[in-house]
C-alpha cells in the first residue's frame, strides 16, 4: 500500500505511468543500482533514463523517511491521550517533512521550560485572563496569583511567568510558524560580520567582513564560504528579518505576522502593553531563534547539494573529454590515461571547497 501511494506522487512529478515506477521501486528493494536499471532494465521501467531516476531515487528516500517520522509522531502524541481525529488528518496528510515536525512540536517531549514551570504554578488562569480579557489590569490582578512556596515571588514573576505561558503556546503553533517562515524565505537577509580581531587570520574571508545579501539569492559557493568563515571563528552570521525597516524602528514586521494571525487588536486597553510585550518575547525569544535555525541548516544544506552537482558537471566533462584533444586516437596507453585522468581530478578538488 505505501509503495502504491509513493509510486502515484512520484509518477505525477514526474509525469509518467505509476507502473513505471512500482517496478523501479521493486528493481532497487531488491538491491539493483540506478546505474544498473537505467542502463540494463529500461523494458522494466518503460524506459526511464538516468536523470528520472535519479528524481526517484532521491523522492522514495524522502518519502519513506517522512512516512516512518509520521508514523513514530502518531504513536507518540496517541501514547499521550492528546491525538484527535483533526491532527490525525493533518498529519497523514502533509507531504513535507518541516510541516509535519511543525505540528508535533506541541506533543514533542521536551525538557521543563519556564513556561511549564509557570504553568505548574498556577499562572495558566492568569495568563488566560490577561490575552483574552484585555480590560482587566495586569498588576491588580497579578497579585491574587503571588505565592512565595510556588515560586512566584511577587507581582513581575507573575506577569512574566503568564507570558512564558502564551509565548511557548503561540511558538508552537504549525500555521504561524508556516507565515512567518514564508515570510522569511523571500525577505530576510543574511548578514555576516567579521569577529572583532580576526581581520588578519581570517584574510581569505575579506569579502565577507560586511557582506548583506537576500537570503533566498545567495549562491552556493558564497553560502558555503561565509558557513566555512563562521566554523572557522572569522564570521558572525545572522539573519535580518526586517531589512527594510527605519532604523530604530520599534517592531519587527514579524511581530505584526504574529498579531494579524492571533487576531489581536491593540487600543488602549489595560492589558495591552502587557499582551503587546507577549507578541514580541514569541518572536524575539522563541520564533526568531528557531526558524533562523532552521532556515540556515537548509541553505546550508541547498548550498552542498548544488556545489556537488557543479562538480559533477565537471567531472562528467572531464571523463568525457576526448584523451588526446583533436588528435585521432587508435589507442591510449593506461599510463598516460591514468596520469591526465589524476591531474584533472586534483584540478577539481582544488576548485571545490565546503
Amino acid at each position: 500500500m505505501l509503495n502504491q501511494q509513493i509510486s502515484q506522487l512520484i509518477a505525477q512529478e514526474l509525469n509518467v505511468r505509476d507502473s513505471q515506477i512500482l517496478a523501479a521501486i521493486q528493481l532497487l528493494d531488491d538491491g539493483n543500482t540506478i546505474p544498473f536499471i537505467a542502463r540494463y532494465r529500461k523494458e522494466a521501467t518503460g524506459g526511464l533514463d538516468d536523470t528520472q531516476l535519479r528524481h526517484f531515487e532521491t523522492r522514495l528516500i524522502y518519502l519513506r523517511e517522512l512516512e516512518d517520522r509520521r508514523q513514530t509522531i502518531l504513536k507518540s502524541i496517541e501514547e499521550q491521550g492528546k491525538l484527535t481525529d483533526e491532527l490525525r488528518d493533518k498529519i497523514q496528510v502533509t507531504q513535507s517533512k518541516t510541516e509535519l515536525e511543525d505540528l508535533y512540536l506541541p506533543f514533542k517531549p521536551k525538557r521543563r521550560t519556564k513556561g511549564q514551570i509557570a504553568i505548574e504554578a498556577g499562572l495558566e488562569p492568569l495568563a488566560d485572563l490577561l490575552w483574552n480579557e484585555p480590560k482587566t489590569e495586569p498588576e491588580s490582578t497579578a497579585l491574587d496569583y503571588v505565592n512565595a512556596e510556588k515560586g512566584v515571588a511577587d507581582v513581575k514573576a507573575a506577569l512574566d511567568g503568564a507570558r512564558y505561558i502564551l509565548m511557548e503556546r503561540f511558538a508552537e503553533d504549525a500555521q504561524l510558524l508556516a507565515k512567518v517562515r514564508q515570510y522569511l524565505q523571500q525577505n530576510a537577509q543574511i548578514e555576516a560580520k567579521v569577529i572583532e580581531g580576526k581581520e588578519a587570520e581570517g584574510a581569505k574571508f575579506q569579502d565577507y567582513f560586511e557582506h548583506t545579501e537576500l537570503l533566498k539569492n545567495v549562491p552556493s559557493h558564497r553560502a558555503l564560504a561565509m558557513l566555512r568563515g563562521r566554523n572557522e571563528g572569522i564570521l558572525q552570521l545572522g539573519l535580518n528579518a526586517d531589512p527594510d525597516a527605519e532604523e530604530g524602528a520599534r517592531h519587527s514586521y514579524c511581530e505584526e505576522i504574529i498579531r494579524e494571525h492571533l487576531g489581536v487588536h491593540l487600543n488602549g486597553q489595560p492589558a495591552d502593553k502587557w499582551r503587546e510585550q507577549v507578541i514580541a518575547w514569541t518572536w524575539k525569544i522563541k520564533v526568531s531563534l528557531h526558524l533562523e535555525t532552521e532556515l540556515m541548516g537548509a541553505l546550508r544544506e541547498k548550498a552542498e547539494e548544488e556545489a556537488i552537482d557543479v562538480f559533477a558537471r565537471n567531472l562528467t566533462a572531464l571523463l568525457m573529454a576526448a584523451p588526446a584533444g583533436s588528435k585521432n586516437t587508435m589507442g591510449l596507453d593506461p599510463t598516460f590515461g591514468i596520469k591526465r585522468f589524476t591531474f584533472g581530478v586534483t584540478k577539481l578538488f582544488d576548485g571545490f571547497e565546503m
